[in-house]
């Protein structure tokens, strides 16, 4: 269960802070080596640890969805951990709502919500 989640419609890339990618007990040996450094917001170069492979559960029970999602590992300072861009958004079929805190996604059953805090 991850919390902190910055849903981002503009990101070009799935961001995974080391932080929380530590609490999720993944063995760094699972990390493969990132293609190119990234800059941060503020136009500074982010240390990158890694990319990984990851599935991501959109849920809350019983309407769920999944996918997998490339994620590049870094160390920099964020109050979230997670950043979820959109094409990864639009694989899980995702309908963001800044206004209201809300993401709506499809589901076997019928439509599945999530709402932000």
């Amino acid at each position: 269960m991850m919390r902190r989640i910055l849903i981002d419609n503009e990101s070009s890339t799935d961001i995974l802070l080391w932080e929380a990618f530590i609490k999720m007990r993944i063995s760094p040996d699972r990390l493969c080596l990132a293609p190119v450094p990234l800059k941060g917001f503020t136009g500074n170069v982010v240390k990158l640890i890694g990319v990984i492979t990851l599935s991501i559960l959109a849920e809350k029970a019983p309407r769920t969805t999944a996918t997998m999602s490339n994620f590049l590992v870094v160390k920099a300072p964020f109050e979230y951990n997670v950043i979820d861009r959109r094409p990864t958004l639009n694989s899980l079929r995702v309908v963001t709502s800044k206004y209201h805190l809300k993401m709506k996604f499809f589901t076997n059953l019928e439509m599945g919500e999530i709402c932000g805090e």
